[in-house]
């Protein structure tokens, strides 16, 4: 249940948006329904592996495939299963009537934070971005972390997330333009104003090179795709990092390889899709490690069974899979 006032929102992230945040897929039964209980059983795994909270409906729950009352009821279950563990819900969409309705819906739910990006296909300009949101922000007391990505159409430079930040109940940037100069500006000049993320372990060498910290991983499914409940060295590392302590050993021995290779489909997959997120990969890797998932909906479009086949091999053959799992 939210906990302070709105020109308190700031402060308040402060201490709630720490250490590893995961994104949810959303899981499709055979039908194209939302699985619920697997969506259920997914939220109690990523749980076991030490998580601090998630994110729901984000790009990789694919909200836009979804229908206002589909992520109403979304919301509904990812809140009542979390509990008392933090989730964020995501109220995007290219209506103000629909953001408003999800935004509602959220608060009657006691979520405590949202995240919205840009209003995608209707502008590409920074200054209509900025004013969208300051409207946004106007209408819920709620506390909301922008996000910076260019699947939302329009990327915003370091001076532009000023602006963004500058809102009283803008709590801070997802900055995930993909673009490095982008993030480090960000973190540079707006560190100090509200809580700056890029969701990859990189940030953490040029933080601690250039004299920033990033507080927060919000949010990336690198726990649930790297981590098991017996061997959470993704989620111990991210959880000592963003506390400023980078463990090289941990990171080297437990985690470079299977990034190497998450790096490789990452982009691979990316590029067979022309730009668009890897929301195949994450959830076929899904499957494969025990959790549910189903196919992406269209206009998305499945891997391949070759591309499938190839994945699998390359976990099982770094031991990072149970080879008793049938997928």
């Amino acid at each position: 249940m939210k906990n302070y006032t709105k020109n308190e929102a700031k402060e308040w992230a402060r201490s709630f948006l720490v250490g590893q945040w995961s994104t949810l897929v959303t899981p499709f039964d055979e039908n194209g329904l939302i699985d619920e209980e697997g969506l259920r059983d997914n939220i109690e795994y990523i749980k076991s592996l030490g998580t601090n909270g998630a994110g729901c409906s984000w790009g990789m729950g694919e909200f836009w495939s979804l229908s206002t009352s589909e992520r109403k009821k979304l919301m509904f279950i990812v809140k009542d299963q979390a509990q008392d563990w933090p989730v964020a819900a995501h109220v995007s969409h290219t209506s103000l009537k629909d953001i408003f309705e999800l935004m509602d819906s959220a608060k009657s739910l006691d979520y405590e934070l949202l995240i919205i990006g840009a209003p995608y296909f209707a502008t590409r300009k920074s200054d209509q971005v900025i004013e969208f949101i300051k409207y946004i922000a106007q209408n819920t007391d709620l506390a909301i972390m922008y996000y910076n990505s260019p699947q939302f159409g329009t990327i915003l430079n370091s001076n532009d997330l000023n602006s963004i930040v500058e809102i009283e109940n803008v709590v801070g940037v997802k900055e995930a333009s993909f673009n490095k100069e982008i993030s480090i500006a960000s973190h540079l000049e707006l560190g100090t104003k509200a809580i700056i993320s890029t969701p990859d372990e990189w940030i953490f060498w040029e933080g601690n090179k250039q004299g920033f910290q990033q507080q927060v991983m919000f949010a990336n499914t690198s726990d649930w795709r790297f981590d098991t409940p017996d061997n959470n060295s993704y989620v111990k590392f991210i959880n000592k990092a963003t506390k400023g302590i980078i463990d090289n050993n941990l990171y080297e021995n437990e985690i470079r390889n299977i990034k190497n290779i998450s790096d490789k489909w990452w982009g691979k997959t990316v590029s067979d899709a022309g730009g668009v997120l890897p929301v195949a990969l994450c959830k076929y890797w899904g499957e494969l490690v025990g959790m549910s998932s189903g196919c992406p909906r269209l206009p998305v479009i499945d891997l391949s069974d070759d591309d499938k086949k190839d994945l699998k091999d390359e976990l099982i053959k770094l031991g990072k899979l149970n080879i008793s799992l049938e997928v």
